[in-house]
């Protein structure tokens, strides 16, 4: 836990009460490769941040499965639109590979905002950028071409090799021999 909180400590210093409390409600999860997380259908009632491996948010488009978000190390995950209005959402959470989680209570988490402001305020920033990061990736797919897309995903992480082609051929919006075409135009 110490390196989640010292990733904390990046964002915004929390008193050491405030840690102990949060460090009391964070539990670490380990899922398999391609294990669901949290169902389609269900209502999000935890939030997530990875520690190793990678994860997706994703959902059925036609009986497409579309990737919508990818995490990785340190990257929070969560279905906002779930978590926030308590109503169940038709995106699901998957790990990629094998990947460990902090998971935390998200009711004991907004309990512990009135007890421990310093927390309500380091949570409010994680969420403001995942929300920038939102309004980044939804600008990007208006903007950028697919191999642009593509590269920018490249540089985010080295965990890219693991992840299925069909994954990223979605995120991207495109198909997977669109895909090919740009992954052999970079060699």
């Amino acid at each position: 836990m110490r390196n989640l909180i010292d990733f904390f400590d990046t964002i915004y210093k929390v008193s050491a009460d405030a840690k102990q409390a949060l460090q009391e409600i964070i539990r670490e999860k380990t899922y398999s490769k391609k294990e669901i997380i949290q169902e389609i259908g269900s209502r999000c009632r935890t939030v997530y941040i990875v520690k190793t491996g990678g994860a997706r948010i994703f959902y059925y488009k036609d009986g497409t499965d579309i990737t919508e978000h990818f995490a990785f190390e340190n990257d929070l995950i969560v279905r906002a639109e779930s978590l926030f209005t308590g109503n169940p959402t038709s995106k699901g959470i998957q790990a990629i590979d094998e990947t460990r989680m902090v998971a935390i209570d998200s009711e004991k988490l907004f309990h512990l905002y009135d007890q421990h402001h310093d927390l309500e305020r380091l949570f409010r920033l994680i969420f403001e950028r995942e929300y920038v990061n939102t309004v980044k990736r939804l600008e990007s797919l208006q903007f950028k071409s697919a191999k642009e897309r593509y590269l920018e995903l490249l540089e985010t992480t080295d965990f890219v090799q693991k992840i299925p082609l069909k994954y990223i051929a979605s995120y991207l919006g495109i198909t997977q021999v669109s895909l090919s075409r740009i992954r052999s135009g970079l060699g």
